[in-house]
């Protein structure tokens, strides 16, 4: 037995604190009857992948009216996971709420948005080659996020919306763990807290000007956050101690789960965790949530690289496969070995519909920032694995009612 100091230790290496695991002991038994050897190895080592897992089942009454019931896998708040671009969800819809309150100054999505600089490493952008008319817009950004998970866009978009105003909505909405703290670039934490100055035009006219902002707001790092055994820093040298995490993003997969499911399901979500979005706004981002980058013709992609299933880690990203009657609405992340995605699945042909989120860790030799993760030999596979039992257990499960998924079919050619 470990001692309790032992204990608390590792759970502080670990960036957590005291353990607050949910796991459902149903969903675990689901999981490990149909589990391959590949899998049961993976599932027998938690400390290892740091693996959280959510299954949302999804039943509809008789007027379609959805309801939602979460299971757990391993699901704990206070153990971190770096979320990469999982930031970008929240930010890319914080981004279209924002966006309305500007709509009386007659800017729209499509508005260029021509952002300046004003403080130091911030970077000027007026121009933008991937979208039909040249400028950079709010719209272009979110596509360019979900479609690819771009990360100019997101810092373009970071600055928009702007750091206190982001961490002020997410507390607000009750989220009051996230942290997005930093742009995709290397920068000072107080380079971060300061964002640009931004002009919105249509065509010649000047419709607002946003003036360049600080955060003034502190955060919370009492809470020490240390991953891996050790890591290269900027310099390229390998420091023998592990990566503090403590001052960078910080979402739960909770969180996640329940932004995604707001997204997807405006209607059936508590006043004081909806969005202010117009239905123009979740029809914009189901469509470019479950858009396939050979489907896009602004940005045009090279499918070589940006294959369909390139952010579709659920059941795809392993055989780069997605049958033509199955849409993934989701956002994916990946960075220092951890691999995250929330996902909603539906199933045209067979009817069904569900919710999945997971993350999990896969950094064998313990070294960050050496570019050597087992997302190829383990992390897209655990994807793939987890997603198909769910999904087998979706077919076969009965319903009193089957749902209506029209809402959810589009036409991506126009």
């Amino acid at each position: 037995m470990k001692h309790p100091i032992a204990v608390l230790l590792l759970c502080l290496f670990a960036g957590s604190s005291y353990s607050q695991e949910k796991t459902d002991q149903w969903l675990e038994e689901l999981i490990r009857t149909n589990a391959s050897p590949f899998l049961l190895n993976v599932l027998n080592q938690p400390d290892t992948f740091q693996y959280q897992f959510i299954y949302t089942q999804i039943n509809r009454d008789k007027d379609n009216n959805p309801s939602f019931k979460n299971y757990y896998f391993h699901v704990d708040k206070n153990r971190y996971f770096n979320p990469a671009s999982m930031v970008k969800l929240p930010t890319a819809v914080l981004a279209l709420e924002k966006l309305n309150t500007l709509s009386k100054y007659g800017v729209t999505k499509s508005s260029a948005m021509l952002t300046d600089s004003a403080y130091d490493k911030q970077t000027r952008v007026v121009f933008d080659s991937t979208s039909e008319d040249g400028a950079p817009s709010v719209g272009h950004y979110v596509k360019k996020i979900f479609l690819v998970s771009d990360n100019d866009a997101y810092n373009r978009l970071y600055e928009f919306v702007g750091q206190k105003t982001l961490n002020e909505r997410l507390w607000k909405m009750g989220y009051k763990d996230a942290r997005i703290t930093r742009r995709f670039v290397t920068m000072t934490e107080d380079q971060n807290r300061h964002t640009n100055p931004i002009r919105f035009k249509d065509y010649a006219e000047l419709l607002y000007i946003q003036p360049p902002a600080y955060n003034t707001k502190d955060f919370d790092f009492r809470k020490k956050i240390f991953v891996g055994n050790a890591h290269y820093n900027r310099e390229d040298s390998l420091i023998m101690s592990p990566m503090d995490f403590t001052t960078h993003n910080n979402f739960p997969l909770e969180y996640l789960q329940q932004i995604l499911q707001a997204v997807m399901f405006p209607d059936a979500t508590p006043s004081g965790k909806r969005f202010k979005l117009t239905e123009d706004d979740y029809a914009f981002l189901h469509r470019y949530m479950s858009e396939m980058p050979s489907e896009s013709d602004y940005p045009s992609y090279d499918t070589s690289e940006y294959f369909d299933s390139y952010t579709k880690f659920f059941f795809f990203k392993a055989d780069r496969k997605i049958p033509p009657y199955i849409r993934a609405f989701n956002k994916t992340g990946w960075s220092y070995g951890f691999l995250t995605d929330v996902t909603y699945i539906a199933d045209f042909k067979n009817n069904v519909e569900f919710m999945l989120s997971g993350t999990i860790y896969t950094n064998k030799d313990g070294i960050l920032n050496d570019d050597k993760y087992e997302y190829e030999q383990t992390g897209y596979p655990w994807f793939k694995e987890m997603g198909t039992i769910i999904y087998n257990y979706e077919l076969q499960r009965k319903r009193e009612f089957a749902p209506d998924l029209k809402a959810f079919k589009i036409d991506y050619r126009n």
